[in-house]
């Protein structure tokens, strides 16, 4: 079992909700500061406040600053942190969010990432957000990052290069590849710091993966949204299972009337062959009172277009429809059982609670049972009586 934790961004993200949710989510205050106490930097305050939004309890997170900083280079930056003694795993996940931050930027301003001036990035409060949110995902001891959709509104933003449309241009340039919707709101909502960290700590971006919740935080933004929604972050920390099987399967189906089902058990080992993970074939009354068959099968993703080239050229069917789901599978591993006549597989899998069962695999006992002219039970049983001794 291992830590999950998802993103759930419907209200956009930033550096600060991030801490703020962190926070919420179990990261001692006292540890936070203890870290970030580190950087050496002075003339800044870490306020911490217990907020309540649309009868939400949620967490806000300012840092405020006595003088207005310098802008910084990346080198600049690099050699901060670097010589802050910080633990290796958040020095090197903080150093690789200013370095995607700094490519991004270069792109858009046409320039070198040596040559980028961090402006509101390169400030204390960008620092202490990006900094404290890696210290906090090691702390509570996160090992994988699942972040959902970002929503991108309209409008302007202002900044040290004059007032830029939204989604900002530093922005657009993180989120390549990420999945994004519109929001019809004239009101920043995905900041630069904020989807820096969220798709460099991120392995994935989508729906909410299948786990077992033990967690909940809130962090707030320090701006109300216009449309009066609640301008929240929300992470979902808790545990999920190292399943190497595809836990988000293609679901493909035909009807036929018009198909000879002998070829059923022929069409069925070219599917599995061919990478189906499941195929079954059932019965059903159709239209105008023919009987015909629902062939479904479950698919990786990645094997779904040959599987649906391979129906259409194998059955009647003139077309298909399908769909994603999520599915939740048991970790499974192969075991051997022995039995007076010989060995036979067994599929052994593991239970939510930790307990184990393993069952016999059917063609293995089917064939000790022909060859020694044995009732099929009479083998399954020995099997089992294997499996407990």
């Amino acid at each position: 079992m291992s830590t999950i934790c998802y993103l759930d961004c419907f209200s956009g993200v930033s550096g600060n909700m991030l801490l703020g949710a962190l926070l919420a989510a179990g990261l001692p205050e006292s540890v936070l500061r203890a870290e970030l106490d580190k950087l050496k930097l002075s003339g800044w305050q870490l306020e911490v406040k217990q907020m309540v939004k649309s009868g939400l309890r949620a967490t806000m997170v300012k840092v405020r600053t006595e003088k207005i900083e310098p802008p910084r280079h990346l080198r600049d930056i690099q050699e901060l942190l670097e010589q802050a003694g910080l633990a290796e795993a958040v020095l090197c996940r903080a150093l690789a969010v200013f370095q995607r931050l700094a490519e991004a930027e270069a792109s858009v301003h046409g320039v070198s990432t040596e040559e980028v001036h961090f402006h509101e990035v390169g400030a204390v409060d960008a620092l202490i957000d990006i900094v404290g949110t890696v210290i906090g995902f090691v702390h509570l001891g996160i090992s994988e990052i699942i972040c959902s959709p970002l929503p991108l509104p309209r409008g302007w933003v202002r900044s040290q290069h004059g007032e830029l449309p939204l989604p900002a241009p530093a922005v657009c340039e993180l989120l390549k590849g990420v999945p994004v919707y519109g929001e019809n709101l004239a009101q920043e909502l995905v900041t630069p710091t904020g989807a820096a960290l969220a798709v460099e700590l991120s392995r994935s971006f989508g729906p909410l993966p299948a786990m077992r919740i033990e967690q909940t935080g809130y962090g707030t933004g320090t701006r109300e949204r216009r449309d009066r929604r609640p301008n929240l972050l929300r992470l979902l920390i808790g545990r999920k299972q190292m399943i190497e099987e595809a836990q988000q399967v293609e679901v493909i189906e035909t009807q036929l009337d018009d198909w000879n089902p002998e070829a059923w058990p022929y069409l069925a080992a070219k599917l599995l062959a061919a990478g189906a993970l499941d195929v079954s074939l059932t019965p059903i009354q159709m239209k105008k009172g023919r009987p015909g068959f629902l062939l479904r099968l479950l698919a990786d993703p990645a094997h779904a277009f040959i599987l649906k080239d391979l129906l259409l050229r194998e059955t009647s069917a003139i077309g298909l429809c399908f769909h994603r789901e999520q599915r939740l599978t048991l970790p499974r591993s192969t075991v051997e059982l022995v039995t007076p006549w010989g060995a036979v597989r067994g599929k052994k899998v593991v239970l939510p609670d930790g307990s184990s069962r393993i069952k016999p695999e059917y063609e293995d006992c089917a064939k000790l049972a022909r060859e020694h002219n044995l009732p099929l039970e009479q083998v399954r049983s020995a099997a089992k009586e294997s499996e407990n001794g």
